[in-house]
Order: C-alpha cells, then sequence, then structure tokens
C-alpha cells in the first residue's frame, strides 16, 4: 500500500527546464521525509504538484489516499501547507489571522475562535495575539503561518524550508513543534538545506539533484554509503608525519595504505579511513605513543550530512532560501511567481 504521500514519475518542465525528471517519493503514515538539495534542485516544484498549486507534465501522486489530479479539492482539505516566507495578514491580529483561516474552511465562529486560542497558547503567542501580525519578529511570523496550516488538523503536512532565516533559538523551538506534531500522527514532507535539521527531524531523506532523486535512504544509511568512520591525528612536529603516517596506513582499511591516508602538510593533519570504532583509536594513540609521535589532537570522525551532500551533488549546501519561493505560504495561498521563476525550482 502507497503511503501518506505517493509520487511516482513526476515530470514538470518549464521551457527547456526540466525542473522534475522523473521524481518518485513514497512517505508512510507518521513519518518524516526530507527532501534535502541545492538551490534548483526542483524540491518546491515537487511540493507544488504535490500540493495540487502545479500539474505536472507526467508521473502521478496520491496524498492522504486521494489522487492529486482527479481530485485536487479533496486533497486540499487533507493538508497544511507553510512555505519559506510566513503567508500572514501584517494588518490582522495573530489571533483574527487564524480565526479567518479557520472561517474560510468553513468552521463555526464558536470553532474557529476556540481553534485559535488553542494555536496561540500551543505556539507561544498568546501573549501577542492581539497584536498585528506586522509588529512580530521573523520567529513569531514564522510561527503563526505554521499555526494557519493547522488550523484544521491535517493528517498530512507540507513544509517547504520552514526554517529558512531564523535565528538558531526560533528554529529550535520550531523543531520542537514539529516533533510534536509527528508524534501526535501527522505525516511530512519536509524540504530543507539545513543538514542539522534533516538528520534531527527526518525518518528517511531524500537527495533531489537537477530535478532527480539521486540517493534515498536514513540518515544513518546515507553516511555509511559516504566512506564510514576516519581517524583524523594532528600531530606536533611536522617532522613526525612520516611515522605518524606509517601507524595510521597499519590501521587503515586494507588497499587504504598511501592512498587512504591523506595528509595536510600546512596543518599537520592525517586522515585515514578506519573501521573499529572507539577500541581501534586505543590502539592507535598506544601505537603513536610507541613510536614517540606527539599530537596535538586526535579523533574519531563519522560523516556528516554535509559529507554525504558533498559525495553526491560535488558541492556544500546552502543555508539560504530559494530565490524564487517568495511569497509561498498557508495551504490554498496562490504562489505569486511566473514560469519563468519556477523554472528556477
Amino acid at each position: 500500500m502507497p503511503g501518506a504521500i505517493y509520487a511516482e514519475g513526476l515530470v514538470k518542465t518549464f521551457g527547456d527546464v526540466r525542473a522534475l525528471d522523473g521524481v518518485d517519493l513514497d512517505v508512510p503514515e507518521s513519518t518524516v521525509l526530507g527532501l534535502l538539495g541545492p538551490n534548483g534542485a526542483g524540491k518546491t516544484t515537487a511540493v507544488r504538484v504535490l500540493t495540487t498549486l502545479l500539474t505536472p507534465d507526467a508521473g502521478r501522486a496520491v496524498v492522504a489516499g486521494v489522487d492529486v489530479l482527479k481530485n485536487p479539492t479533496a486533497v486540499r482539505r487533507s493538508i497544511g501547507v507553510s512555505g519559506q516566507f510566513a503567508a500572514v495578514d501584517d494588518y490582522l491580529t495573530g489571533r483574527e489571522n487564524l480565526r479567518m483561516v479557520g472561517r474560510l474552511y468553513q468552521m463555526s465562529a464558536r470553532g474557529a475562535k476556540k481553534r485559535a486560542d488553542e494555536l496561540l497558547e500551543r505556539f507561544h503567542l498568546a501573549d501577542a495575539a492581539d497584536r498585528t501580525a506586522r509588529t512580530y519578529s521573523g520567529g513569531m511570523r514564522r510561527r503563526l503561518d505554521l499555526a494557519a496550516a493547522l488550523v484544521v488538523s491535517p493528517p498530512v503536512m507540507f513544509m517547504d524550508e520552514p526554517t529558512t532565516g531564523l535565528d538558531p533559538r526560533n528554529r529550535q523551538q520550531l523543531w520542537e513543534v514539529i516533533e510534536e506534531l509527528v508524534a501526535g500522527g501527522t505525516t511530512l514532507l519536509l524540504t530543507t538545506q539545513y543538514l542539522e535539521e534533516a538528520d534531527r527531524l527526518a525518518h528517511d531523506i531524500a537527495v533531489v539533484d537537477h530535478g532527480k532523486v539521486i540517493a534515498r535512504g536514513t540518515s544513518d544509511q546515507l553516511k555509511a554509503q559516504t566512506g564510514g568512520e576516519r581517524v583524523e591525528v594532528v600531530v606536533h612536529e611536522r617532522d613526525d608525519i612520516p611515522a605518524a603516517r606509517q601507524v595510521l596506513d597499519s590501521h587503515g582499511l586494507p588497499g587504504t595504505a598511501h592512498e587512504g591516508c591523506t595528509v595536510e602538510e600546512h596543518t599537520r593533519k592525517l586522515t585515514v579511513p578506519v573501521t573499529g570504532g572507539a577500541k581501534l583509536l586505543a590502539e592507535v594513540i598506544r601505537d603513536l605513543d610507541t613510536r614517540g609521535v606527539e599530537i596535538d589532537d586526535i579523533g574519531l570522525r563519522r560523516p556528516t550530512l554535509d559529507d554525504v551532500f558533498i559525495s553526491l551533488t560535488g558541492h556544500a549546501a546552502k543555508g539560504e532560501a530559494e530565490h524564487h519561493a517568495h511569497g509561498e505560504g498557508t495551504t490554498g495561498r496562490a504562489p505569486r511567481h511566473s514560469p519563468d521563476e519556477e523554472a528556477a525550482a
């Protein structure tokens, strides 16, 4: 059975730009899929197709058990969307923004009021509920936007780079809210360029580049594909580099000698791929001491998602927002872009 979010062979082109090139996705219920990719990879385009804001040129998608192409109205009733930039009415108060969304979803006036009050408390906005949104900080606006997306408690959520531009404290708070949502049964597709965000929140990660899913797996699985563990040593004296290299070569993975142990002469750092964890690290320290090699630093490093990203795409991830995404926001709000701008997605 397909998951709460399912896509098969999605294709979307804008002129000569192939924004999606046969994307397949499957997100089980009550889990988070992190869609990781650089600017222009196709992440936002995929979200727009799955949330009915764009029609694909080919492929099919099912969200919350409903075919996106055959019944987009029913899909919209089952989803919440939070874009890269908060889509709130600056001239309404926080409370009025949430009540308005409730009424647009045809909730009763009493029901909309009750739900707004609940969300204002949940997102720590009660003290500012009667201030206009234009007086809110960036983190407060982001929380209000997410609250608006949750007015009808959707079973499926789409968050397109939700923490872009937030300071670390606000980002941490939003992560905690997201974790609460998923623990409560919500299924989430999260696009991000923040590798720490994907590492913390996503049960599964799909790396997207040039409109294609180029890798898929858990964070640990992707890291293991990148090359596993490595020992890094910084020797105190440059003259000790040859002796230290011999020690590291003797503990490196088979076939890594000479070509596997890398040396940075100017920093006096040596690195070698290994397996064996902390026990091997203790053996390396003992052998270096036996050879009389004095060290300034030594550590067992495991690959990060940044290492994964670089190995798969050839460059590091960037933390800035995709320039084409201005104006996206809560469910049902149309994108404010031309097709040419969207082609950059």
